[in-house]
């Protein structure tokens, strides 16, 4: 661990090791997945993201311009004693903050709208993180036009940061998962970072990468979709199939007992004051756009690369990634409650001392 002013860095390598988290790819930030690469960073739009561009400006809305009028309407009415002062205050402050209130959200609304077509169009051409687990390797894309750096799987640095800072809202932490390595030809040292909304999350997407390394999961569906609402007719991405496979499995975790009729209808509320299957619409939309007009082409040599090949030529984990990992899931199955991180410095530490 390696503490700076505003947070620290949480270190999980220098060697892959296995972190008995959930691989779980919550932000969906895994594109492509098959028998022979992970793509990470290339992953399609999400009707997430429209919820949140719809969803926030909208909710924001209807408490300013709704919700605090009764609010003000109701404290003064019970001050005063009377329906008619709550009538009055409520709709005096309903008719001083209308305006204002509209814009404002109108505002916020453009604003991060702009900034999802600027994401949309920089997915465009953005080149992925590639893994190939039969070569045990990674392609990495530094831009610039430049060529791809490959480097073995066993060598890649990854961390997770925890940082925290002051803003007018309070204290805010930020999350990110890091991968770097150091290019084997010029000695310069290379990483991405990807945001994250908790430790946990970050820990998660890790090992979803890592598991996949190791073959001990194999499709997209396996780290994307933890409550099976995939089907295998259903398109490779998130979309209006998604809100009625999620709203059938309501209906039927309420028939079995599971949950109660309150958490259904907190479905139905946020979904409601969420526009519904609007967000799942557009996310489709956007999928066609981007699958119409093309992604940046690979490089010839990275497409070559990225090609299955036989199973007699599949390269194989290191004796020391076996041994290590082996001993971290016998200390973490003796102390499942101890961080994970620890068990790792403490193995590293001893690594000498081990039975080889």
């Amino acid at each position: 661990m390696t503490p700076f002013p505003a947070g620290k860095i949480i270190y999980l390598s220098p060697m892959p090791l296995p972190t008995g988290a959930a691989p779980v790819d919550f932000n969906q930030a895994v594109g492509e997945v098959n028998d022979a690469y992970l793509d990470l960073g290339g992953s399609l739009p999400t009707p997430f993201t429209w919820q949140f561009v719809l969803g926030l400006p909208f909710i924001a809305y209807l408490i300013l311009a709704f919700l605090a009028p009764l609010i003000m309407g109701a404290s003064v009415g019970l001050y005063g004693g009377s329906f008619d002062v709550f009538f009055l205050t409520a709709r005096i402050v309903f008719d001083q903050t209308f305006f204002t209130t509209s814009v404002v959200c109108f505002l916020v609304f453009a604003l991060m709208l702009a900034i999802k077509c600027h994401v949309h169009f920089k997915f465009r051409n953005d080149v992925p993180t590639r893994f190939h687990r039969q070569r045990r390797e990674v392609a990495f894309a530094p831009g610039g036009g430049k060529p791809p750096i490959v480097v073995p799987w066993e060598s890649v640095a990854a961390w997770f940061t925890e940082a925290q800072g002051a803003t007018q809202y309070g204290v805010q932490r930020q999350y990110a998962l890091g991968l770097g390595f150091i290019d084997p030809e010029t000695g310069q040292q290379h990483f991405v970072e990807l945001q994250q909304p908790g430790r946990p999350l970050a820990m998660g997407l890790w090992e979803s990468v890592r598991a996949y390394m190791e073959y001990e999961v194999h499709t997209r569906e396996e780290i994307q979709d933890p409550n099976g609402l995939h089907r295998p007719e259903d398109p490779p991405y998130e979309g209006v199939h998604t809100f009625h496979h999620a709203r059938r499995r309501l209906h039927r975790r309420h028939r079995d007992g599971e949950i109660g009729l309150f958490k259904v209808s907190m479905w139905y509320l946020w979904h409601i004051i969420d526009l519904w299957t609007i967000p799942f619409h557009l996310a489709e939309w956007e999928i066609r756009a981007i699958q119409k007009a093309g992604r940046k082409t690979l490089p010839a040599s990275l497409e070559e690369w990225s090609q299955p090949i036989p199973r007699e030529q599949w390269a194989q984990p290191s004796e020391a990634l076996e041994r290590l990992s082996a001993e971290v899931r016998r200390r973490h199955a003796q102390q499942p409650n101890r961080p994970i991180t620890a068990i790792f410095a403490e193995v590293y530490a001893e690594e000498t001392t081990l039975p080889a």
